[in-house]
Order: C-alpha cells, then sequence, then structure tokens
C-alpha cells in the first residue's frame, strides 16, 4: 500500500538519477539482490545489540526494494521471474529479520520477547502467503495494513528509538489480522462468483 503509492510518486525522480549512474544498464535484480544482503547486515547488526546502525540497514534494505521496481518499469525490464526472484528474497529478508531480534532476545534470556517474536515472525510469513496462494487462484488480495513496505518501516522505527518490544506487539497484532482480513476477502470474492443472485438487490 505505502510502498506502491511512494514508489510510483518518486518513480520519475529517482529513475532520473539511477539512469545518470548506470544509463540504461541497470539491473533490477541486481537492486533485489543487494536489498537481501542489506537485510542480512541489519540481521547481523539485530543480533549483536546494534539497534540504530540495524535500523539504518533496514531502511537501506527498504530503499534497495524500491528501486529494484523503478528500475523494473522504467526500463521496461519486468519478468516473470524478476517477480518470482525478488519475492523469495522478500521473504529471505522478512525472516533473517526477525531470526535477528530473536536470536537477541534470546541471548539476553529473554523467553516472553523470545515468543512474541515467533508469533510475530509467523504473521509477518502469513501476510504475503495468503496474497501469494490467492492470486495463484486468480483473486485479488492485497487487501489489509501491514504489507511490506509497512513491516519494515516499523520495524526500523522500532530498532532506532529502542521501541522495539512496542513494535513487535503492533506487528504481531496487525499482521494476524491482515492474514484474517484477506482469508474473509478471498472467501468473500468466492461467495459472490458462486451466489452472483445474492449481490441482486431485485433478486428474489
Amino acid at each position: 500500500m505505502i510502498g506502491n503509492q511512494i514508489g510510483h510518486r518518486l518513480d520519475p525522480l529517482l529513475h532520473r538519477v539511477l539512469k545518470k549512474i548506470y544509463g540504461d544498464q541497470g539491473d533490477p535484480n541486481f537492486f533485489t539482490f543487494s536489498g537481501f544482503l542489506a537485510s542480512l547486515v541489519a540481521s547481523t547488526l539485530l543480533i549483536k545489540g546494534l539497534w540504530i546502525l540495524g535500523g539504518l540497514a533496514i531502511l537501506l534494505s527498504g530503499f534497495f526494494d524500491l528501486l529494484d521496481g523503478i528500475v523494473a518499469r522504467k526500463t521496461g525490464k519486468v519478468t516473470v521471474f524478476g517477480g518470482f526472484f525478488d519475492s523469495v528474497l522478500d521473504r529471505y529478508s522478512d525472516l533473517f529479520l526477525m531470526m535477528g531480534i530473536l536470536i537477541y532476545y534470546l541471548m539476553r534470556n529473554e523467553p516472553g520477547m523470545v515468543i512474541l517474536s515467533s508469533f510475530t515472525s509467523v504473521g509477518i510469513a502469513l501476510v504475503p502467503y495468503a496474497r501469494a496462494r490467492a492470486e495463484a487462484a486468480h483473486l485479488s488480495c492485497t487487501v489489509g495494513l501491514m504489507e511490506r513496505a509497512e513491516r519494515m518501516i516499523l520495524l526500523s522505527i522500532g530498532a532506532l528509538f529502542h521501541l522495539m518490544g512496542p513494535v513487535l506487539w503492533v506487528l504481531a497484532v496487525l499482521t494476524h489480522l491482515t492474514v484474517i482480513h484477506r482469508i474473509y476477502h478471498v472467501w468473500k470474492q468466492l461467495h459472490e462468483e458462486t451466489n452472483p443472485k445474492s449481490q441482486d438487490p431485485n433478486s428474489k
């Protein structure tokens, strides 16, 4: 939601900057992989308790994630493999970040935060999975608050301002609510397809 809105608005500006650097040779998969590497760095920093640096690395990862879409759209390099590659590495990035947070609390012997981090990880994994399963069935499923951009922003805020505990609670609740929302959204679409007359106010 946020990612799409910001990304498309910044397309012209960022594309001009990138074109001066790379010309028309920019490879969206390069930025996708760079974002993944930045998330690995962020995860390592979080494990070490270097929260501010970790938060900056999360933002860098998100920025690369923004750039890969811009390069793909502006250079006509949108491909099926590129979308697949981006989606897979995004999942790795999400879960490596959560693993870093979980290991940090595990090393500090904070079982409550370990459980919270684990529960949040499940929600973060299921949000894109619900969308992927719906789209595999040719159904739209972009509803819900906690898409990837929102999750990255919250995690970076938690790291930068030492608010990871409250952020994890917010993510734990909203990611699972997003999953529930998507389940309902898919059910509603299928219900409307199988019961078209129920949508006609003049039907008897």
